[in-house]
């Protein structure tokens, strides 16, 4: 049984209240999915243990903390080799303002969402990734405007079992 069948019904059901609070307590995460608190917290272990659950954050407002501007950004690199992909991943992954990157298929190769205080820090940062030696050849960006929908979590259909 792969990991993905593992999962079931009542789990997804754990899954589902989790991201809405992951601050609950097993008694409470119990009640609602209907199992013991020990069965419940048993289940939830097991999905810790096997990575399904991989950490409790919490969700900061950024609007709050100060100026800030939202950029989504496509990188398009020049070189299409491993090393420099790792590079250039390495690069992303230490960049404080890099909010979230996937390497993408397509007309360009990443995607990635930075979070800056303003558009003279996206220009520096923008500058420096295509002068650090990555070989990033284009980068078009786009600001955001307003967040319309935020992540509330991984969609988790309870109603059915997986396919």
């Amino acid at each position: 049984m792969t990991e993905k069948n593992s999962i079931d019904r009542i789990d997804r059901k754990i899954l589902a209240v989790l991201q809405e609070d992951g601050r609950i307590t097993n008694q409470e995460l119990a009640d609602r999915v209907a199992l013991s608190p020990s069965a419940c917290l048993a289940r939830v272990k097991r999905m810790e243990k096997s990575a399904i659950i991989n950490g409790y954050k919490a969700q900061v407002d950024v609007t709050k903390l100060g100026p800030s501007l939202t950029i989504f950004a496509e990188l398009t690199s020049s070189a299409h080799d491993t090393a420099n992909n790792r590079k250039i991943e390495q690069a992303l992954e230490e960049l404080p303002e890099v909010i979230e990157a996937y390497q993408v298929s397509g007309s360009y190769d990443y995607l990635v969402r930075f979070l800056v205080p303003d558009i003279e820090r996206w220009t520096a940062l923008a500058d420096q990734l295509v002068d650090g030696g990555l070989k990033i050849e284009t980068i078009r960006s786009v600001a955001s405007m307003k967040k319309v929908k935020s992540w509330t979590g991984v969609p988790m259909d309870t109603g059915k079992s997986p396919r």
